[in-house]
């Protein structure tokens, strides 16, 4: 599965832009996609796992209430559609397919579960 993220580029604090994540290669798409984003310094933190065969959510306590993970299964694609933007969520943004070795439940907010990362979409909010 190849994945492609997209949707990024320069916001306000408070715009609420929608992140995409399109998987090729799959007639079936992933178990389970997950957002992750990283700010320079910093490791990859989670932020949003979505999984698709039922349609539960996960979030980062960061995010709750403002970012919201969709899914759209004809399309293959996954959305993250984050609202009230703060400075502090300027990162790259990746997502990543979750490789159900293990529960989803307890395992999505950990990076190394996903594999075939797509190349990552920049997320910059001024305030």
């Amino acid at each position: 599965v190849q994945l492609q993220a997209s949707g990024g580029g320069s916001a306000q604090a408070g715009d609420s832009p929608r992140l995409s994540c399109a998987a090729y290669g799959s007639s079936s798409g992933p178990d389970a996609i997950g957002w992750f984003r990283q700010a320079p310094g910093n490791e990859r933190e989670r932020v949003s796992c979505i999984n698709n065969k039922n349609g539960r959510t996960y979030y980062a306590d960061s995010v709750k209430g403002r970012f919201t993970i969709s899914r759209d299964n004809a399309k293959n694609t996954v959305y993250l559609q984050m609202n009230s933007l703060k400075p502090e969520d300027t990162a790259v943004y990746y997502c990543g397919k979750h490789s159900g070795a293990t529960p989803i439940l307890s395992s999505w907010p950990d990076y190394r579960m996903y594999t075939d990362w797509g190349q990552g979409t920049l997320v910059t909010v001024s305030s």
